[in-house]
């Protein structure tokens, strides 16, 4: 279980494939309190770390494996050495919870359509597919709720569908653009959106109804 509220930016630094996993190697400025079996949330995905090693210029990394089903859903599939993820470890129960509830189970990928820089701040709009089955399942955003974007937790700014499309966006301020890989992002690139966890149960509660 994560906040969303994102820790640091780990970089990939190797890939490997293995039928149809990949193994992925990073390093971040806390891997070295980092341990087997551990959670940690990579773009919005929950990977378990599975080795540390030591890296040929000195530094200590990690390792996590995604599978078939995690590449299909998530914009892990895409990445190449040298990119940065948002990272954050598990929540501790004893601590506020300044995001909101994310999974670490992402649900589907999104396209970003527009960026602009606004007074300081910065405006992103997202498209992604909807299908019947999906808002079944709760893949829907409200009004001043909470999306997580590349596990980022963030307030949801005009919702809409048109068609087969569902579309949000966010604003980020300037902590968490510069704190995160958002400041990466450009027109076409692809995110991983969770959809509030709440949200879905009250959405699958009343179509039972």
């Amino acid at each position: 279980m994560f906040s969303g509220i994102v820790e640091s930016m780990a970089q990939v630094v190797a890939i490997d494939h293995e039928q149809s996993n990949i193994h992925f190697t990073l390093t971040c400025d806390f891997v070295e309190e980092l341990k087997i079996d551990q959670s940690v949330c990579h773009n919005g995905v929950c990977l378990t770390v599975v080795k540390l090693v030591h890296l040929p210029d000195g530094r200590l990394g990690y390792v996590v494996t995604a599978m078939k089903e995690t590449l299909k859903r998530s914009n892990l599939g895409l990445l190449a050495v040298g990119d940065y993820v948002n990272v954050e470890r598990s929540m501790r129960l004893n601590e506020r919870l300044d995001g909101h509830i994310v999974q670490g189970h992402v649900d589907l990928k999104a396209r970003c359509i527009k960026v602009k820089k606004t007074n300081g701040s910065w405006y992103y709009r997202f498209q992604y597919p909807i299908t019947p089955k999906k808002k079944r399942l709760g893949y829907t955003a409200v009004e001043k709720g909470s999306i997580a974007i590349n596990g980022v937790s963030l307030t949801v700014c005009e919702p809409s569908e048109k068609g087969n499309a569902g579309f949000v966006s966010v604003c980020i301020i300037p902590y968490t653009y510069e704190n995160t890989n958002f400041k990466y992002l450009k027109k076409n690139s692809i995110v991983n959106i969770e959809f509030d966890i709440i949200g879905k149960y009250i959405v699958k509660f009343f179509n039972r109804l």
